[in-house]
């Protein structure tokens, strides 16, 4: 039995799928699939339904796998520690602010909540609003794989400095670095969503039928459905996704700021930038990313 090396946990809209791009060569990834999803989502399935998707792994490179959701999963740590004892993970930390909206957008593609402002989903699911409490997950990680075996990396520099960011990855891993000059397909967005669903009813069903999919491994035809364009129509082609308005984003940043200190606090970093309003803020980067 085969299980990964390292496990790149999250959180999700932090760039996950331009990781696993990146990679996918240099380590062996689970077959068929970029996100298992095996600790938060499919854990009653059993550990032999984890490892299959590992069975062609020949032990020469580090095993990897990335799923964005296990960093906010209460129980994850704890499964991967019983299963895995030496684990590392790989976590990146976004502007919360810039990841909730992109986790609203999120939700909507997929059908997960009903039409409405962010503000509206906000109130009416506070889950959501809580979830970018970064430093108190970030410490369960600690306490469970101990610090050094968590590469705590950031958004702004996978953005500004991919190079930069990729290197640190490669050595924690341990695979030769990868250089990303000739790799045209790691430039540009991955994973945005420019328009909501048309129909919630259909983005919604069409989600419970690619997770029932996921859970018998049928990976290839949820790929041939993607390329027929299918996922796309059933999770978009409604109204634009504007951006935030300076008040929202005010708002945020506000609701937000007791957390970024915190994390400031436990990695011993400056996340003033995060603080800041919109105007003060650097210009927007060349590489935009989920």
């Amino acid at each position: 039995m085969r299980l990964p090396d390292v496990i790149g946990i999250g959180p999700p809209r932090t760039g996950s799928t331009w990781l696993y791009n990146a990679l996918r060569d240099a380590v062996d990834m689970p077959d068929g699939v970029k996100e298992p999803q095996f600790f938060s989502t499919f854990y009653d399935k059993g550990i032999d339904w984890y490892a299959h998707h590992f069975r062609y792994a020949t032990g020469r490179r580090p095993i990897a796998e990335i799923s964005p959701p296990y960093f906010f999963h209460p129980e994850t740590p704890a499964r991967i520690k019983t299963h895995i004892p030496n684990c590392k993970t790989v976590a990146t930390m976004r502007n919360p602010v810039d990841r909730i909206y992109s986790v609203y957008k999120l939700m909507r593609h997929y059908g997960w909540v009903r039409r409405g402002t962010l503000d509206e989903v906000l109130q009416s699911r506070p889950n959501l609003g809580g979830g970018n409490r970064y430093a108190a997950h970030l410490q369960t990680w600690f306490d469970t794989f101990g610090r050094e075996n968590v590469l705590v990396t950031m958004y702004d520099e996978l953005r500004d400095q991919p190079q930069a960011y990729l290197n640190r990855v490669c050595d924690f891993i341990g695979v030769p670095r990868i250089a990303l000059a000739p790799r045209p397909d790691l430039s540009g967005d991955v994973n945005s969503f420019a328009r909501a669903p048309k129909n919630r009813r259909l983005a919604i069903n069409a989600t419970k039928l690619m997770y029932w999919l996921k859970g018998h491994q049928a990976y290839g035809l949820i790929k041939a459905l993607e390329r027929a364009g299918v996922w796309g129509f059933c999770g978009g082609r409604g109204e634009p996704y504007t951006r935030l308005t300076i008040e929202q984003e005010e708002r945020l940043r506000e609701r937000y700021i007791p957390e970024v200190e915190a994390l400031e606090e436990l990695l011993g970093i400056d996340l003033s930038a995060w603080k800041k309003p919109r105007a003060a803020e650097r210009p927007a980067p060349r590489l935009a990313v989920g």
